[in-house]
């Protein structure tokens, strides 16, 4: 049984998330701040942390730089939606993924199973990916067997959605015009392409992302186009 520990001041926090995650069968452990958090972890049998940003003796993003130092357990952070610099912040400095409040109780579940599965069946990853093997966040792109494999699950995605995947991941951080993705793409000229292009993007979303209203990916740059964010 997989042990998670919640980290956040509001009990109010504590007590949803305790329900939610007991209900699904994990074991949950507490703090209320980074100080307890730390020692929470170093104490081991920890799986997972779903960590607040905004709390008393020590905030979520010092407390997660400092497990980084000794831990690579998923740490998933609790934000609110107008805290995005920090989200970014937390993200490139190590968090796994983050949970925007107030909460989906189905999210919530989603997005811990999703980081547990990838942490226990990959632990820190493929220290040197096979030639021809993409690694990009929890995607894995075999384009020796044309595979693509979320959280160690295998996916099943189109010919076209396969290309669009390879093409963004490839070229990741790099925003891309619907015209632009066409061309790259299916190989012939652009007439036409926006609605073809976002049809696909979007069929695409829906099988990668947990939430696709909310992607993590590949995202939408508006007025420009799309792109896969540097992870």
């Amino acid at each position: 049984m997989n042990n998670i520990l919640i980290c956040d001041d509001e009990p109010d926090i504590l007590s949803a998330l305790k329900i939610y995650l007991k209900s699904a069968g994990y074991e949950v452990k507490e703090a209320t701040n980074g100080l307890e958090a730390i020692e929470a972890v170093r104490a081991g049998d920890i799986q997972l942390v779903l960590m607040d940003i905004m709390m008393p003796k020590m905030d979520g993003i010092t407390a997660m730089v400092k497990i980084r130092e000794f831990s690579n357990i998923p740490v998933i952070m609790l934000t609110a939606k107008s805290e995005d610099t920090d989200k970014v912040l937390g993200l490139e400095i190590g968090a796994d993924d983050y949970i925007t409040k107030p909460f989906n109780p189905v999210e919530v579940l989603a997005r811990v199973k999703s980081n547990l599965r990838r942490y226990l069946s990959l632990g820190a990853g493929e220290s040197k990916p096979k030639e021809n093997v993409i690694i990009y966040g929890g995607i894995k792109i075999d384009d020796g067997a044309k595979e693509v494999y979320l959280d160690g699950e295998k996916i099943s995605l189109t010919p076209t959605e396969y290309e669009i995947l390879k093409f963004l991941v490839k070229n990741k951080g790099n925003v891309y015009s619907p015209k632009e993705i066409y061309q790259a793409v299916w190989d012939e000229s652009p007439y036409g392409s926006e609605s073809s292009v976002a049809v696909h993007i979007r069929h695409l979303r829906e099988k990668i992302e947990i939430n696709p209203a909310d992607p993590r990916y590949i995202t939408v740059v508006w007025g420009r186009g799309y792109k896969a964010e540097k992870l």
